[in-house]
């Protein structure tokens, strides 16, 4: 089943992450508060699990900014793992991520790209995905590391703390690697819940 934003029943978060899209691009009015933001995010992801909706993976496919994050944190009286407050990521600090696909058949393998850009370094970190469309799920691992300053390539190197080697990496389970839980998605902007707990949110690249 493919996603029906038009319906009732998603018109509140759905004009809450619009409105937090342009609020951060500067564009119109102000962005909703974190709290505000949360609370949509987990309706969105809700709602996504009660209509069992799946995307495809070539609806991800582009450069993404990260515009809003939570983390999550041990709370030893519930035994468990909760969302923290989260926070918009800073103007100051530019944090992309992009999907691309493959060129083989299987529609549904690519890279990822994950970049931050802090003043004149940019670090960038990409590998293999995966993604299992009945799941919107999305496994990824980083395998090669890239610095720059000024635009000057200091170091470009694969990176050893990777999971799995490249060509294994399509062969090993998804509960042993870094995944992202998709929840929403729309031309504008994309939410997923990360292996850890946390919840993201992003917008496209302008």
């Amino acid at each position: 089943m493919t996603a029906n934003l038009a319906s009732k029943a998603t018109f509140d978060f759905v004009t809450v992450l619009s409105q937090a899209a342009a609020g951060y691009r500067g564009q119109r009015g102000t962005r909703p508060s974190a709290e505000i933001l949360v609370n949509a995010l987990l309706e969105a992801e809700k709602s996504a699990k009660q209509q069992r909706l799946t995307y495809p993976f070539e609806s991800l496919l582009g450069k993404w900014q990260l515009c809003f994050a939570t983390g999550t944190k041990k709370v030893r009286e519930r035994g468990g793992i909760v969302l923290g407050k989260g926070l918009y990521v800073p103007k100051f600090i530019r944090i992309h991520v992009s999907f691309d696909a493959t060129l083989e058949q299987d529609s549904n393998r690519g890279e990822i790209s994950n970049q931050v850009e802090f003043g004149p370094v940019l670090l960038k970190l990409t590998g293999p995905v995966q993604y299992l469309g009945k799941k919107n799920l999305l496994a990824f691992d980083f395998n090669q590391m890239l610095i720059s300053l000024f635009g000057r390539v200091v170091y470009d190197r694969p990176m050893h703390s990777g999971k799995v080697q490249t060509e294994d990496f399509y062969n090993q389970p998804i509960a042993k690697l870094p995944f992202f839980a998709f929840f929403l998605v729309t031309e504008d902007f994309i939410a997923a819940r990360g292996r850890g707990g946390g919840l993201a949110f992003w917008i496209r690249e302008t």
